[in-house]
């Protein structure tokens, strides 16, 4: 794979958790990390089939976002909470759907399904960028704060499905 791929490959996942609302990283709902407090770790285990260890810390200077993240043996786990967004804000998804264009060209598979204001993808890589991993995200949108979930996996078995985890993104909503 050329640098140029490489490097169009990580914009992509930058796309796909910008898609997700957002941003990540490692704290406890009980640290204050409001992120960690979107889902509990239980919720997580009944979907991915494993227990997670949720931890926070950290967000974007340029945006007031709070992460967490969490592993199983086969997945990644991001929850990301962004505060102080513009009401007025293009919500049209014109900037999403360019970034799911440039991955599309690359060979991705996407499937983008939208349930009110939540936003869910599947991200399947073709066969030269599988090492970089298989995604589903989900995103909650509101006036002036987006919620994620993001599920990353190795192999495409292990993914998780729109459906499942639209029913984490369904119990975030009601939590922030």
């Amino acid at each position: 794979m050329t640098t140029r791929a490489l490097a169009q490959w990580m914009a992509v996942a930058v796309c796909a958790g910008a898609f997700a609302a957002g941003v990540q990283a490692p704290v406890s709902a009980a640290d204050g990390n409001k992120a960690c407090g979107l889902l509990t770790p239980s919720e997580l285990e009944s979907v991915l089939g494993a227990k997670v260890s949720l931890s926070g810390g950290g967000g974007m200077a340029v945006q007031k976002a709070e992460l967490c993240t969490g592993k199983t043996s086969t997945s990644t786990v991001m929850l990301r909470l962004v505060t102080g967004l513009d009401p007025g804000r293009d919500r049209s998804g014109g900037t999403e759907k360019k970034g799911m264009e440039m991955v599309k060209q690359m060979g991705v598979q996407v499937d983008v399904k939208t349930f009110g204001p939540i936003t869910c993808s599947t991200m399947v890589p073709p066969v030269n960028l599988a090492q970089y991993g298989f995604n589903t995200t989900c995103t909650v949108s509101k006036a002036t704060v987006a919620a994620g979930i993001e599920v990353q996996v190795k192999s495409q078995k292990d993914m998780v499905s729109i459906e499942q985890l639209r029913s984490l993104a369904e119990k975030m909503t009601e939590r922030f």
